[in-house]
C-alpha cells in the first residue's frame, strides 16, 4: 500500500506514519520540514499556505492519502483537487467539533452539522474548520472514497496539546494535587495508536463516509485516569477530590485549566464523552486500557526531558500552582491526606 501524509511528523500524523510503516507500506510523508519524519518514511516538503506550497506533490500517486490539517479549510481544499485522480482515497481526520453544538447525548453519525461552514474559507474556528475540511475531501474525492475521520478527545504519545502531559507531570510534581469530582466521571478518549490502527483498517476496506471514532462510553473515568498518573510517575502526589461545584465555585475552568476534565451533566460533558461509536467497532476499531495510554505517554514525555511540544495554535493548558493551592486551602485539605484523598465533597 502506498500512503500519502499530509503532515506526519507530531502527534497523530506521526502515529498514522509509524503504524503504515509497521505494516510494510511505502509511506511518503508532505510536511514543512520542522521535524523530521519516522525513520523509513520517503519526506517531501513544502507549506501548503504558501504559494506554490505543494509543488512537491505535483507528481506521483498513491493508494490513500492522510491529511490531518485543522485550519483554514481551503488548504485542504487544494490538496484534495491536486491530488484527485492520483489518489484513491483520501482519509481526513475530522472531529466531532462538527456537529451542530449542542449535540445530543449519544449522537450518530447522522446528527445535525455546523452550518456556516465552507470549503472555500479561511480560519473561521476550530469546528467551522474541520466541517469546511470535509467539505472540502467530499468535493474532490466524492463521499466512498473520502473517509471523515471524527475523533474525540485523542490522547497518548506525541501529544502536541498538553492536556494528559499536564496531568503526568503535576502528578510529578507531588504533593496535594486538586482531582475534580465525582471521581466515577465517565470519560471518552482514544489513544492516538488505536485512532491510527483504525485509520489505516478502515483504508483497507475501503471504508467511506463519517465515521465517530473515540473510545466507547465509559471506557474510562476520572478516578482511573488520575491514578494512573499518580502511580507512574512515582506515586508521591496526593489526590484531593473536589466537589465539581467548588471546583467551578473558585473559577475555575473546566477543560483548559483542568485539562480533560467537564463537570457531569453539562452539555460540554454529553457533548465530549456521549459520543456513540458504534460504527467504529463494528468496523475493527479497539482501544487498549487507559493505563497503557498512560503509561506510554509517561515513557514518551520521559524520553524527551519531561516538556511536551505544544501547538502554536492551541492556548496553553493547565492549572497555576497558586489558584491549586487557593482550592485546596479553601476546602480544607492538608499535605497529610491520603494519595486517595477522601470523597468529592
Amino acid at each position: 500500500m502506498r500512503l500519502l501524509t499530509l503532515g506526519g511528523t507530531e502527534f497523530v500524523g506521526r502515529a498514522v506514519v509509524e503504524a503504515a510503516l509497521r505494516r510494510g507500506w511505502d509511506v511518503t510523508v508532505f510536511h514543512r520540514g520542522r521535524h523530521a519524519a519516522p525513520p523509513g518514511a520517503r519526506s517531501l516538503h513544502g507549506d501548503r499556505t504558501a504559494p506554490g506550497g505543494l509543488a512537491a506533490l505535483a507528481e506521483g500517486t498513491w493508494d490513500a492519502v492522510v491529511d490531518t490539517w485543522s485550519a483554514a479549510p481551503r488548504a485542504v481544499r487544494d490538496a484534495a483537487r491536486l491530488l484527485r485522480g492520483r489518489a484513491r482515497r483520501y482519509a481526513y481526520v475530522s472531529s466531532c467539533s462538527v456537529y451542530a453544538w449542542p449535540p445530543a447525548p449519544g449522537y450518530t453519525e447522522d446528527a445535525p452539522l455546523v452550518t456556516d461552514a465552507s470549503p472555500d474559507a479561511g480560519p473561521g474556528g476550530y469546528a467551522r474548520d474541520k466541517r469546511g475540511g470535509e467539505l472540502a475531501v467530499l468535493d474532490a474525492f466524492g463521499e466512498e472514497a473520502s473517509l471523515l475521520v471524527r475523533a474525540g478527545l485523542i490522547l497518548g504519545p506525541y501529544e502536541n496539546v498538553g492536556r494528559l502531559p499536564w496531568w503526568l507531570t503535576r502528578a510529578a510534581r507531588g504533593g496535594p494535587v486538586l482531582a475534580p469530582g465525582p471521581r466515577g466521571l465517565p470519560l471518552q478518549f482514544i489513544d492516538v495508536r488505536d485512532l491510527a490502527e483504525w485509520l489505516l483498517g478502515a483504508v483497507e476496506q475501503g471504508l467511506g463516509g463519517p465515521c465517530n471514532v473515540t473510545g466507547p462510553q465509559g471506557h474510562t473515568t476520572t478516578e482511573e485516569l488520575l491514578r494512573e498518573c499518580v502511580r507512574v510517575t512515582g506515586g508521591t502526589a496526593e489526590l484531593c477530590w473536589t466537589a465539581p461545584e467548588a471546583v467551578l465555585g473558585a473559577g475555575v475552568e473546566p477543560w483548559t485549566q483542568l485539562p480533560v476534565w467537564v463537570p457531569p451533566g453539562s452539555v460540554l460533558h454529553d457533548g465530549l464523552y456521549r459520543v456513540d461509536v458504534s460504527r467504529a467497532l463494528a468496523t475493527g476499531l479497539r482501544c487498549r486500557p487507559a493505563a497503557e495510554t498512560v503509561a506510554a505517554t509517561w515513557e514518551w514525555l520521559e524520553g524527551i526531558g519531561g516538556k511536551a511540544p505544544r501547538r502554536p495554535d492551541r492556548p496553553p493548558v493547565g492549572l497555576a500552582p497558586e489558584t491549586e493551592a487557593g482550592v485546596l486551602a479553601a476546602g480544607g485539605y492538608a499535605r497529610h491526606h491520603s494519595r486517595t484523598g477522601g470523597q468529592a465533597r
